[in-house]
């Protein structure tokens, strides 16, 4: 396998534009970092152009086209907040792709599961398209996103232009099945049965949520690769700010992950 470089520079805001709510949606004019990107990889941007803040913000990769990097994300925190009023035109200083993404190789005779839970739909919209040009691929896609309400669905129209199967689920019910997207997903599995394809789940979204796909894949003999949403400080391995417990020991999210096999992660 090819050996993923990665790069720091300072690229361009192409555009800057909120999609919903405190969601927002920007382009990036990165064209080495997106000939290096694959799904699940992650981007670390140095949000200002001062000391404050320090740390820079690690964001996924949630698009890739041509020589430009997109991401999604929610203006919660200070430096999420800086993002957002960054225009046009502008420049950022960002490093990556970083990461370890998701293990592809055998995507072609899969049924793929895709489970967005919040926020955790940013990296999937990559995952996504790259399976849907998997060659050879026979299976589709079946798409899972949560949300807390219909005003905080994402991606819905961008998973449905790949002609994937799109659910729903919103905590309060104003969208879809009301509940958790977990709770869904073992609706799903149980209406499928055997469908004599090998299944694997894709997903990311609150670590609660990803614990408790952990535990449905066990149970449903399925495999399934997690992202992992950490606070990161260096974002290269450095610090160790972002180890999580494996059954091979301690991990970084930033290096060895934030992919991982669900059954490697003690919870």
């Amino acid at each position: 396998m090819k050996k993923q470089r990665m790069f720091q520079s300072k690229v361009k805001v192409l555009f800057n534009k909120r999609v919903k709510e405190s969601f927002f949606h920007c382009s990036l004019s990165a064209s080495s970092i997106a000939k290096e990107a694959m799904p699940g990889k992650f981007i670390n941007v140095k949000v200002a152009d001062g000391s404050e803040p320090l740390l820079r913000r690690p964001f996924s990769i949630h698009r890739i086209s041509k020589d430009k990097v997109e991401i999604l994300y929610e203006a919660v925190g200070p430096g999420t907040k800086i993002l957002s009023q960054r225009k046009p035109g502008e420049y950022l200083d960002v490093i990556g792709p970083l990461g370890n993404g998701f293990d592809l190789k055998s995507c072609s005779n899969e049924l793929a599961i895709i489970v967005a839970g919040g926020m955790g739909v940013a990296p999937l919209a990559f995952l996504a398209e790259k399976l849907a040009g998997c060659k050879n691929r026979s299976a589709k896609c079946k798409i899972i996103i949560g949300a807390k309400s219909k005003n905080h669905v994402l991606c819905e129209k961008e998973f449905k232009d790949l002609d994937y199967d799109v659910t729903i689920a919103t905590d309060d019910g104003s969208r879809g099945f009301k509940g958790r997207v977990t709770d869904l997903l073992v609706r799903i599995l149980r209406e499928n049965g055997k469908a004599g394809k090998q299944e694997t789940i894709y997903a990311c979204g609150p670590r609660p949520m990803l614990k408790e796909i952990s535990r449905i894949s066990r149970a449903h003999k399925i495999r399934a690769q997690i992202s992992l949403e950490e606070h990161m400080a260096c974002g290269i391995g450095a610090c160790l700010g972002c180890v999580v417990n494996t059954v091979d020991g301690y991990k970084r999210v930033c290096k060895e992950g934030p992919v991982f096999g669900a059954d490697e992660i003690i919870w």
